[in-house]
């Protein structure tokens, strides 16, 4: 899950993001969604949005992949649509 967790997420305009200690929330033209975190760190410059873990713990290597598959599922959720939308618009 490392490789999926190194990725950036981009944020599109019309979605804001407010990153907690721990949680973060995503607010879009859809409505709000909020995700609780563990472990890792998120941070935001730009309109970029990182995850890093705190060590290499095969435990802290997977909430790595997935809190920055469930922060990236949201952020489309917001800025597209459903996520049959996303999977048809982004192929």
């Amino acid at each position: 899950m490392s490789r999926i967790g190194n990725n950036p997420i981009s944020v599109p305009e019309g979605v804001t993001i407010d990153i907690q200690p721990t949680h973060i929330h995503v607010k879009g033209k859809l409505g709000e969604l909020t995700q609780e975190y563990s472990e890792v760190e998120i941070k935001m410059e730009e309109n970029t949005i990182t995850v890093s873990r705190s060590s290499n713990v095969k435990s802290v290597k997977a909430k790595h992949g997935l809190y920055r598959a469930l922060i990236f599922n949201r952020k489309n959720w917001n800025a597209i649509g459903t996520p049959i939308e996303c999977l048809i618009q982004n192929g």
